[in-house]
């Protein structure tokens, strides 16, 4: 499938999750909102119906509007005589249970000569438990001489329990989508580490196919008859198959060095190394691309000296690759505190903020127009970090897009 249809359905699919998401919220949110109307309604012509009965008993006349809402779970009833509690209780409880509002609530009676709430008792539709409640706490009126007030503390709990099949089928509506985000997620990594996985086999074959092309061509000629008769020549062809067995062996090397690393089964040959000779032994294949400046007064390190030059040429050849004119590289040590620092630094491209960390992922290439043309496996900076990382290093960067790198690595010393 073209990278493009597969942006277009990953976007369309990201809309659709996004979607059903917010349409179930607004669904269960609405819900809420039609219970909430649903109780308060219930709850308004229960407490007519009380007032109605109390009015009969007292022999009063019952006002046209006797329930007030003054929150959303206190209601306010005017009754224009004095309550008697146990006849409220009970209207109140049969009331309650004929509108189905099987619930806890409190009911609080006020007392005019006192200004205070006389009697105050935590009742429940549910059982017949009876517990008195705090009478300090309840909202007064001057509007009636006579009222009992009616709170609902549990309300959002009963809603919310009225909903649990509701709420159950929108979870697994959620969890199905999550699923389904999750598996588009995993799908679209896999493609992405199979592309990866391809371009690192390509780029490595390309890697392996000039060193074996170059042994294939000096056997051919130190095959030939005449190169007998030539020594020098003859050494020169040598020291070609040589180098480039060598250079086999460390792309090989590096590519199980990298496995073993991620497994915590990489097993470092360490022995004192002057690490200044190490790097001017490094520089024969770069001519003089490379300048060195060597501060530190003790360069000698407890290292892998295979691990150590094959990171250290790593760097140097991403530095000479990575600028596009005449490169300037500089190889710099010196000692800070109880540590060789050894720095590589370029004036090549530079590497954006946003690749900063990802440059030293496994197979990541810096897509840079068509730089991303340039000769690589991917895997070169990656075995820089897992080296410093097996020798309990520390490693730097500091870059700048288009002015070039500073990739710094802290050795602590005996």
């Amino acid at each position: 499938m073209p990278r493009r249809s597969i942006r277009w359905l990953t976007l369309f699919s990201a809309l659709l999750i996004i979607g059903v998401v917010i349409t179930q919220i607004y669904w269960v949110k609405q819900a809420l909102d039609l219970r909430h109307r649903q109780f308060n309604q219930n709850a308004h012509v229960a407490l007519q119906d009380v007032a109605q009965e109390l009015a009969s008993v007292n022999g009063v006349m019952q006002t046209s509007n006797p329930v007030e809402q003054l929150s959303p779970e206190y209601f306010l009833v005017n009754t224009n005589a004095t309550t008697q509690p146990d006849l409220l209780e009970h209207f109140i409880k049969n009331s309650f249970q004929k509108h189905n509002l099987i619930t806890d609530f409190e009911i609080g009676i006020y007392d005019c000569t006192t200004n205070k709430m006389r009697y105050a008792m935590s009742l429940s539709t549910k059982t017949n438990d009876k517990a008195k409640a705090k009478t300090n706490n309840w909202v007064k009126t001057d509007k009636y001489p006579y009222y009992f007030g009616v709170r609902f503390p549990q309300q959002s709990a009963y809603i919310v329990g009225n909903l649990k099949g509701w709420i159950l089928s929108s979870m697994l509506v959620l969890l199905a989508v999550g699923f389904f985000a999750y598996a588009l997620f995993v799908i679209l990594k896999q493609k992405h580490l199979s592309e990866v996985q391809r371009n690192f086999v390509n780029n490595m074959t390309h890697e392996l196919q000039t060193p074996i092309s170059t042994i294939r061509i000096a056997a051919d000629v130190l095959n030939s008859d005449i190169i007998v008769t030539q020594p020098e020549r003859h050494k020169r062809y040598v020291h070609i198959v040589q180098e480039e067995i060598l250079r086999l062996q460390t792309q090989v090397e590096m590519v199980l060095s990298m496995a073993k690393a991620e497994q915590n089964a990489l097993t470092l040959k360490k022995e004192s190394i002057d690490v200044h000779q190490l790097i001017e032994s490094l520089l024969v294949p770069f001519e003089s691309k490379v300048n060195l400046r060597f501060e530190a007064t003790q360069p000698c390190i407890d290292a892998d000296p295979f691990h150590l030059r094959n990171m250290i040429t790593n760097l140097i050849d991403n530095a000479i690759k990575y600028s596009p004119d005449k490169p300037e590289v500089l190889v710099r040590t010196f000692n800070k505190r109880n540590s060789l620092v050894i720095c590589v630094e370029d004036k090549g491209l530079g590497i954006a903020p946003e690749y900063q960390k990802k440059v030293f992922n496994k197979f990541f290439r810096i897509p840079y127009g068509d730089v991303h043309n340039v000769k690589g496996s991917g895997i070169g900076l990656s075995y820089v970090k897992q080296i410093v990382r097996s020798h309990h290093w520390h490693l730097e960067l500091d870059s700048v897009l288009g002015r070039g790198s500073i990739f710094k690595i802290s050795i602590p010393q005996k």
